[in-house]
């Protein structure tokens, strides 16, 4: 095989952004053959331009007009809809969350792991964003010491009711599992996880529906503990603004700040816990030394990342997002929702099947309803691309 035929199930907001770019044919050695949709005006655009047309998923998986698929459709269906394509033998690439949650992920995680010649990658991007690396390689590079706090302020998704009413799916217990956490934070929970490991414990407070009509989480705090006892808040919001971005990790030899576009290194000339001990004055302090770090944007992190599954299905390229490193996001959603819900502390690994207990009791005791409106693909590019 020399070259990788796609297939694209779902095509919302999402799956419509990746065929443009495979369409357009950034991504060398892939073509895109067959999109799939169970909307049947989703696909019209596509029927002049050469590609197979599918209203079912089962039957693109089942058709071997593909190598492999996306999916990119609501989240309860990332888990069923990825072991079909994997036990079809086909590679997977998931859009984000691979499961709407942990029990699910460990579920898809398992079929995958029975069919190691299918590659397995989940849709991660800010993975291969210039200053998320850069904070990776300071952490890694031990510019930053041992690492003793974190903290991200993300309050700046805000997001209308007109948002939360273009989908029935959306902001729904039956239809996403979650709310801000879930779908909007799913990629800063895993550069949080990329970049310093899973915490020992969480302790969410979530409040749901507090500004919108609807019956997920919209504002969140929680804090984390980790291992070596570094702890970490995480506060984010859909209904701010201006709201804040500000991501700050701080170790013992200095810290990094992210905020407007801009990567900060603050260096301690000494370790502040040893110098702390030596010193023989109260108020002394290490030097100084501030950097402020030049970066940019990624051209096309998602035809990136695509590039990275088609170099390992062709060469064996190490996929830069395995998909079962997808779990960590989808548990530090759940752990921070759960920890709320029930009132408590919760450590971790978070017992997956309790979580999905509570869900179930969740969509079993929803009365929920709202109307449904359309929102335009201006208004999600502008989202998408802010």
């Amino acid at each position: 095989m020399n070259k990788v035929r796609l297939g694209i199930i779902g095509m919302g907001n999402i799956g419509k952004h990746h065929a443009g770019y495979l369409l357009e044919s950034k991504v060398p050695r892939c073509e895109l053959t067959a999109v799939c949709s169970t909307s049947p005006q989703k696909l019209e655009a596509y029927k002049t331009k050469g590609l197979r047309i599918f209203d079912d998923a089962g039957k693109l998986i089942q058709s071997r007009e593909v190598d492999g698929v996306i999916v990119a459709t609501p989240h309860y269906q990332h888990t069923t809809l990825g072991i079909a394509a994997l036990e079809a033998g086909l590679h997977l690439m998931v859009e984000k969350p691979i499961s709407a949650h942990k029990a699910d992920a460990e579920r898809l995680i398992a079929v995958a792991k029975k069919h190691p010649n299918s590659k397995f990658s989940a849709m991660f991007q800010l993975r291969v964003e210039p200053r998320y690396q850069k904070i990776h390689e300071l952490i890694r590079n031990g510019d930053l010491g041992e690492i003793v706090r974190m903290s991200w302020l993300i309050t700046d998704w805000f997001r209308t009711e007109a948002y939360y009413a273009s989908g029935g799916w959306r902001a729904t217990w039956r239809g996403e599992g979650g709310g801000v956490l879930l779908n909007q934070c799913l990629h800063n929970l895993d550069v949080i996880a990329w970049l310093l490991g899973m915490p020992a414990r969480v302790r969410g407070f979530c409040q749901l529906g507090r500004y919108h009509h609807i019956e997920v989480e919209d504002n969140v705090t929680a804090y984390l503990e980790y291992p070596n006892q570094a702890t970490g808040v995480f506060v984010t919001s859909t209904g701010e603004t201006p709201g804040t971005n500000r991501f700050e990790i701080a170790g013992t030899r200095g810290q990094v700040v992210l905020e407007h576009n801009k990567l900060t290194l603050t260096r301690n000339d000494a370790d502040m816990i040893l110098f702390s001990r030596a010193a023989t004055t109260g108020f002394d302090h290490p030097g100084l030394e501030h950097v402020d770090i030049s970066i940019g944007n990624a051209a096309t992190p998602h035809a990136t990342l695509m590039q990275n599954f088609v170099d390992a299905i062709l060469d064996g390229a190490p996929l830069l997002v395995p998909g079962e490193e997808g779990l960590h996001s989808v548990e530090l959603a759940n752990v921070m929702l759960y920890s709320s819900l029930i009132g408590q502390t919760v450590e971790l690994p978070m017992d997956g099947a309790a979580f999905e207990k509570k869900l179930q009791q969740l969509i079993a005791e929803s009365k929920f309803e709202k109307k449904v409106v359309e929102i335009t693909g201006d208004d999600f590019t502008k989202s998408f691309h802010r």
